[in-house]
């Protein structure tokens, strides 16, 4: 295989690449230096976001051009599923659920940490499976500690 250690420029308009067997290739200077015209497709761009906008303008103004704009007592009650409201929304929750659903996410990722581990075992070796233990040994702690704090026990 020839491989290219010198190029030469033998005249202004073009250079030669030699290897060891001769001559490798001779490229016009013009190609070497021109960069592709890629101004066109910012104005196909530039032309995509403008009529995007347009169109969402033109359909938002007809929207509130059209619509009806009477309040009626129907239309300011509260709707949530077809039930009525009862009591106030600002209601106050018992912070365990928020607890629980922390452990659950921090056990989820761990899931996601341990993909890429499994996926690589073979070519991470010894020093793989190390790590990967460490890292399971730590999550154990956190688990044990959640659990003798009662955090694991649904009310």
């Amino acid at each position: 295989m020839c491989q290219p250690h010198n190029a030469v420029a033998p005249s202004k308009f073009s250079v030669e690449i030699r290897c060891r067997a001769g001559l490798l290739a001779r490229v016009p200077l013009r190609r070497l230096l021109s960069v592709p015209d890629y101004s066109l497709s910012y104005v196909y761009v530039f032309a995509f976001f403008v009529v995007g906008a347009i169109f969402v303008t033109v359909l938002l103004t007809l929207a509130r051009l059209v619509a009806p704009r009477k309040a009626t007592k129907e239309k300011l009650r509260t709707y949530e599923s077809g039930e009525e409201p009862i009591g106030q929304a600002w209601g106050r929750y018992p912070t365990h659920f928020y607890v629980f659903a922390l452990l659950f996410v921090v056990f989820d990722v761990e899931v996601i940490f341990l993909f890429p581990w499994a996926v690589l075992f073979r070519a991470l070796g010894a020093a793989g499976l190390v790590e990967v233990i460490v890292f399971i040994a730590i999550l154990v702690v956190g688990l044990y500690y959640a659990w003798k704090k009662d955090a694991l026990n649904w009310y």
